[in-house]
């Protein structure tokens, strides 16, 4: 039985920009019920206005915030899908030269609100599987959890941590109809992430495209949680990893055009 969006809520975290604005406004569009979730009030306003989504202001790195998002939801009738899109990379140094609240804002942000998220809205997601069958959570992740490089050292710990919780939670849950999916990008072309991990370095943020032909954009991603979300309802998407066909590893990026050798 395919699991058809009518009728189904999902919330979306890290709604405010890129991935998550993107995947409020793809599933929007395929007639889902959804709830955007986000720190910056006037972004999730304008998302409001452009898709008629429900918007709630949180943090997901604040206990109260969840608390309170937990209560919204289900006072207002629960939900069949969380995607945890919210996270983040601070900084560019090496271990010996890193500071330690980065690294700690990074796995509150990338592993702890995820866990957070999970833990509040669980029992909504159990009340919806014995409704409809199934539900979901759909975790954006990076490929950065599989390959460390140099310079990104607390940014991959965070991802590689979220992919192991991720890894226990389909344990834990086995047996029952609920659906634990990780989605893991590589290069993805948004208007923040890069620029925050470089401080605000708009020059610094353009070389790391410059050259690379249609690297991965929001919208892409986007549509690959479609896809999971609205697959079968027996057919889990454990780990889909993606890349732009430029990119043939974290370490091995093509710039220039791509061409057959002839």
């Amino acid at each position: 039985m395919t699991a058809e969006p009518s009728g189904r809520r999902v919330l979306v975290t890290g709604a405010s920009s890129g991935i998550g604005a993107a995947t409020v406004r793809l599933l929007s569009q395929r007639g889902w019920s959804v709830i955007a979730m986000a720190r910056r009030e006037d972004r999730l306003k304008a998302l409001e206005a452009e898709t008629g989504c429900a918007i709630i202001v949180a943090d997901v790195t604040s206990d109260s915030d969840v608390l309170r998002v937990r209560e919204r939801v289900e006072s207002s009738g629960g939900i069949s899908a969380l995607v945890n899109n919210a996270g983040g990379a601070i900084g560019i140094d090496p271990v010996d030269q890193a500071d330690a609240n980065d690294w700690d804002a990074m796995f509150d942000v990338n592993v702890l609100g995820v866990q957070r998220m999970i833990k509040a809205l669980l029992p909504s997601l159990r009340k919806a599987s014995a409704q409809l069958g199934v539900a979901d959570i759909v975790s954006i992740s990076s490929t950065a959890a599989f390959l460390s490089y140099e310079g990104g050292a607390g940014y991959t710990a965070a991802k590689a941590a979220l992919h192991s919780a991720l890894v226990g939670l389909r344990l834990e849950l086995s047996g029952e109809p609920l659906r634990v999916v990780e989605i893991a990008p590589g290069m993805v072309k948004t208007d923040e992430f890069a620029l925050n991990r470089f401080g605000g370095d708009a020059a610094r943020t353009e070389a790391l495209y410059d050259g690379v032909e249609a690297p991965l954009v929001a919208a892409d991603v986007a549509e690959v949680v479609r896809y999971a979300l609205e697959s079968p309802a027996h057919v889990n998407l454990d780990l889909i990893q993606m890349k732009p066909v430029a990119q043939a590893a974290q370490h091995k990026l093509h710039r220039g055009p791509l061409a057959p050798k002839l």
